[in-house]
């Protein structure tokens, strides 16, 4: 095995993964959500420089092509699931999550049946751009948390009559209420668009998986 630049930078992100979720044992909200969200943002950058390093550099190996894919789907599975268990499980947040879990579970499940023969199926450009929704999506979503709890540790003692003075502009807005409240809309709406195309952009990806698979499952 070759440890170079970018494969530990796969390693510390597929390290990283697991560690979105520890982040919520350890810390109250909205810290969990901060430490949450820089984290993967970290992690998400790593997974361009890592694949750009190894092509500049002449440093591609199978071990990072291995783990590379590994750890994508780590941290798009593992953050997911924390976001979901968050949630309010809103149906418009569990449905496009559930055909991305289940999408990278088909996909994984498919390449490992395929064995040698998954190598005929290379990674296209529009499962990068998947990827890259996928992750977007999700760090707008932990950034959606940040403004929802921050908003409501300002309201923390305030009757509804008081918060809904303030947001209307009757009473003076000491503690930013109103952008905090500005932030968690327009961040749970943004995360959720996009959300729904990345779980659109994997479900076509998996199509096209299944479909270039078929010839080699005819018996």
């Amino acid at each position: 095995m070759t440890w170079n630049l970018p494969n530990i930078l796969t390693v510390i992100r597929l390290l990283a993964a697991p560690g979105v979720a520890v982040m919520f044992l350890y810390f109250t909200r909205p810290y969990a959500d901060w430490f949450a969200l820089l984290l993967f943002a970290g992690a998400a950058i790593t997974d361009y420089f890592d694949g750009y390093l190894a092509r500049a550099w002449g440093q591609e190996t199978k071990l990072g092509a291995m783990l590379d894919p590994i750890a994508d789907k780590a941290m798009v599975v593992i953050a997911l699931m924390v976001i979901v268990g968050y949630s309010s499980m809103s149906p418009w947040l569990v449905l496009p999550a559930t055909v991305i879990l289940f999408r990278e579970v088909f996909v994984s499940g498919l390449r490992e049946y395929l064995g040698d023969t998954a190598g005929t199926l290379k990674v296209t450009k529009l499962a990068k751009w998947k990827t890259t929704a996928q992750m977007l999506a999700i760090a707008v979503l932990f950034a959606q948390g940040v403004f929802e709890h921050y908003f409501g540790m300002s309201i923390f003692g305030m009757d509804s009559a008081m918060v809904r003075d303030i947001l209307d502009g009757h009473e003076e807005d000491l503690l930013g209420l109103k952008w905090k409240m500005t932030g968690m809309i327009w961040a749970g709406h943004a995360g959720l668009w996009l959300l729904w195309i990345a779980a659109f952009l994997t479900f076509v990806t998996g199509v096209d998986y299944m479909r270039k698979s078929l010839p080699y499952l005819k018996d």
